[in-house]
């Protein structure tokens, strides 16, 4: 498999068939763009493909696992039909992209992850983050609604009581408190991030694969069952998108002030 036209990932190979992927745009936090997006919507089909992967470990290069969406990409998107169109396609690939990919997926998240990138590090099989990392969905402060893969996948992972009291408020997490509520796997010192995901893809490659596959196959039923409610969300999420909050709500972000939405003055 041939990965050198990726742009926003870079490819490692690792012994025993580890193939780590680092989201690659340091200097921005690895916010998702335009290109960094499509590329993670696509990346799976062709891990699938590829038959030198029997494992795959994500994260993200310098301090962040990524900062969510690029507001540039934001900017773009607001009351663009086209553009929220094909963000719906892409939306939906990479979720179901992650979760139909035959092999394992280990996420490192060694650093902040909201947005587009908390989808790639919580819909992972296995999630490894740093204790002081901070996650969120923060779509609510954005001034649209939650989708992606919150509506999917968090109430799965850490019960309808607390994804409601974190996806309603946008309230962030810290890796240790993500760990307590089953948010992620494990929660380890930030050091030890990429060392710990790295062990636990070594077991999974060295494992039996059909054994291991299967049985992710099997798990991600939960997932596909949800299927309906991930829809709509991020359907949802894309309809928001042609109302005016998320232009204060980005221009809220930009001028650092509280947002003052239009749909709260009515």
């Amino acid at each position: 498999m041939d990965y050198s036209n990726y742009e926003r990932l870079l490819f490692d190979r690792r012994d025993p068939g580890i193939l780590l992927i680092t989201l690659n745009r340091p200097d921005k936090y690895n916010a998702t763009d335009e290109t960094m997006h499509t590329e993670l919507a696509g990346v799976w089909s062709d891990v699938t493909a590829d038959l030198e992967t029997r494992v795959v470990v994500v994260t993200g290069a310098g301090k962040a696992f990524s900062a969510g969406g690029d507001l540039e990409m934001v900017e773009r998107m607001a009351g663009s039909y086209e553009r929220v169109t094909h963000m719906l396609t892409e939306m939906t690939e990479m979720a179901y992209g992650i979760a139909n990919c035959d092999k394992p997926i280990v996420s490192a998240i060694n650093g902040v992850a909201v947005g587009a990138g908390l989808v790639v590090a919580l819909m992972a099989d296995i999630s490894v983050c740093a204790e002081d990392a901070r996650l969120g969905d923060g779509h609510v402060k954005l001034g649209v609604a939650a989708g992606d893969h919150a509506a999917l996948v968090w109430p799965l992972l850490a019960g309808l009581a607390k994804s409601r009291y974190y996806l309603l408020t946008g309230e962030m997490i810290t890796g240790a408190e993500a760990e307590r509520i089953g948010l992620v796997s494990l929660a380890v010192p930030r050091e030890e991030v990429v060392a710990r995901a790295m062990e636990i893809a070594g077991g999974l490659a060295n494992g039996s694969q059909m054994a291991i596959r299967w049985t992710k196959r099997a798990l991600n039923h939960w997932v596909r069952q949800a299927g309906p409610i991930f829809e709509q969300s991020a359907a949802l999420e894309m309809l928001s998108f042609m109302g005016p909050d998320v232009v204060e709500g980005v221009a809220a972000l930009r001028e650092k002030r509280p947002p003052r939405f239009p749909s709260a003055e009515q």
